[in-house]
């Protein structure tokens, strides 16, 4: 996407090929249905199966447990090629590099075998439950309860802003099971949709990400067995802790394949725009917002594809994942108001990818851990 300024380093011949076979499939089975899913607030369960077909989901898991066992490297080119779409209805990254990361990490071999080969056929989708009313960028606030009853758990509580709500099959419910130990009273579990007293809440109606399943959920009673506990009993707030690196890298990765995308819509539609008897590109003006939003974006990229290789070789710190997402979702807010506004009048409507991506991208600065606690986690390195 990248076509000026410094060559992308981190990409081989392979992972080109798979990259093209990517943009086809979102080219293919995304663009044309986008508009659809966005009034239907949910992506059809059919399109997770086809991208399973196509081995686009849990590519990074072990080849005997359905993946490819391919490195974060491929999980990056999925989601900069989603970014260039502008679709932001699947939400196959959450599932496949999150949900099945923590299965695989800290999971039983009975649990690995049972859902990772079906979640990287897209035949079970995956959710994780983690923000409640109450607690979200705090995890240790929160309420959910799973308390031993007999030779099993009872789980209470309510979850919102779910991504996959609606969809999933299998969600990995945050819960205390010794509220009085605060973060070392913190477990995981294995929660099947279906289970009785579990249920799914209102599809909420969100700002942007109009496509993506984002609903409560209620635990109400809820048995589980004791081999759905996901790793140890109190180990739950340790095991969130070690994938927030890679999964607020994931947010940055987003944000500048996002701001290239909104460039080149920002490019293309000035340079055909004319005003005055001439294009909108060739006014200075134009020209000098379009060269300080295009120098941000590159120096983004630089920092972002390092930041990529370390994660592939297992050396990026919090701190450093923190700088990357809050700074590039700034910077996606920034150049998108901008862009937008070179747009003029169709900049407003809904119809144009600039729009949706403006409203789209507003919560980039929220989830994972809002911008501000990633200046907070930043502070603690001074």
């Amino acid at each position: 996407m990248t076509e000026y300024g410094i060559p992308r380093s981190i990409y081989g011949e392979d992972h080109q090929m798979f990259r093209e076979a990517a943009r086809k499939f979102y080219e293919r089975e995304v663009v044309p249905h986008h508009a659809k899913w966005e009034e239907d607030g949910v992506v059809p369960k059919d399109v997770w199966r086809k991208a399973g077909e196509a081995g686009f989901l849990c590519a990074t898991m072990p080849e005997e447990y359905g993946g490819s066992g391919v490195d974060r490297l491929y999980s990056a080119i999925l989601m900069e090629e989603q970014a260039y779409t502008g679709c932001t209805g699947p939400g196959f990254s959450l599932h496949s590099d999150i949900v099945a990361p923590y299965i695989l990490a800290y999971g039983s071999e009975e649990q690995k075998k049972k859902w990772l080969p079906k979640m990287a056929s897209g035949e079970v989708i995956g959710a994780i439950a983690m923000t409640e009313p109450g607690a979200g960028s705090d995890l240790q606030g929160v309420k959910t309860t799973a308390v031993r009853d007999g030779n099993e758990f009872v789980i209470n509580g309510q979850k919102t802003f779910i991504t996959n709500g609606q969809n999933a099959d299998l969600v990995i419910v945050v819960t205390k099971t010794d509220p009085k130990q605060g973060a070392k009273g913190t477990s995981l579990f294995l929660v099947e949709a279906g289970r009785e007293g579990f249920t799914k809440g209102r599809n909420l109606e969100k700002l942007g990400m109009k496509a993506q399943d984002t609903s409560e959920l209620f635990f109400s009673d809820v048995r589980v067995p004791p081999e759905n506990m996901l790793g140890g009993e109190g180990q739950g707030f340790f095991y969130l802790m070690q994938e927030l690196a890679w999964e607020r890298l994931q947010i940055a990765i987003m944000a500048v394949a996002g701001c290239e995308a909104a460039l080149k819509w920002t490019v293309d539609y000035t340079r055909e725009r004319k005003v005055f008897g001439k294009s909108v590109l060739d006014f200075q003006n134009t020209k000098f917002e379009l060269a300080e939003l295009k120098t941000e974006t590159q120096i983004a990229r630089v920092f972002v594809d390092k930041c990529i290789e370390m994660v592939a070789n297992h050396k990026l710190d919090v701190a450093t994942a923190a700088m990357a997402k809050y700074w590039t979702t700034d910077l996606q807010g920034k150049l998108l108001d901008r862009c937008l506004q070179l747009f003029g009048g169709y900049g407003f409507m809904w119809e144009y990818p600039i729009t949706r991506a403006y409203a789209d991208a507003r919560v980039q600065r929220i989830y994972g851990g809002t911008n501000e606690i990633m200046k907070e986690l930043i502070s603690r390195t001074l």
